[in-house]
């Protein structure tokens, strides 16, 4: 009743299923209907029309082989774990689905594009203080190399943020090293923490 109500109210959406492997059979009954005839009915008799919907499931199925086969062909990886989840899933589920989007083990370089966007948000959050931070490629590398996890990903990387620049700067602004419209230079001092210096005005950049 709670997927059709809200779908009854606002038709445009975008369904998500998360870890779908771990969903009940009648899960997988329900979504049966829905992409076969992009239609299902309530409880109450009411037939709610998905047609103008989007469903994304999630799995980890397979991906084990990805942590597995890091230096592997990218296309082989789709190709095999296409394999693995038609070993997993019924076909008439897997037939009906349109697209399968495999998501390969993330990269030095991926990771500093992760690191370039948590930086970019935190800049949002600094600019009502009207300070700014900016990044050396030193710095950078630093973050991602302590913000990633084989495991994980690139999960532990707002953690990192967090400890190795939000925390130390928030004490610096409370000490009064750093007033409003600052620019901030972060960077590796040879200890090999990241440093923090003053290289002018935000209004000048």
């Amino acid at each position: 009743g709670y997927l059709t109500e809200a779908i009854r109210r606002r038709p445009y959406s975008v369904i998500l299923f998360d870890e779908i492997e771990k969903a009940h059979a009648e899960v997988f009954n329900i979504l049966l209907q829905i992409m076969d005839d992009g239609r299902l009915t309530d409880g109450h008799g009411r037939t709610v029309d998905f047609k103008n919907s989007i469903i994304i499931m999630t799995s980890n199925v397979g991906s084990q082989y990805i942590l597995d086969a890091r230096q592997k062909d990218k296309g082989q990886n789709k190709d095999a774990i296409t394999k693995i989840l038609r070993g997993y899933f019924k076909p008439e589920f897997l037939n009906r689905v349109d697209e399968i989007v495999v998501f390969n083990f993330l990269e030095e370089k991926q990771i500093e594009k992760i690191v370039d966007i948590q930086i970019n948000n935190l800049n949002k959050i600094l600019a009502d203080h009207n300070i700014e931070i900016k990044l050396t490629e030193g710095a950078k590398k630093i973050l991602a190399k302590k913000g990633f996890d084989p495991d994980y990903g690139a999960r532990p990387l707002k953690r990192a943020i967090q400890q190795h620049i939000q925390n130390p700067l928030s004490l610096k602004l409370l000490e009064g090293d750093f007033i409003d419209d600052d620019l901030i230079k972060v960077d590796v001092a040879k200890n090999g923490n990241l440093s923090f210096e003053k290289i002018g005005n935000r209004g000048n950049d």
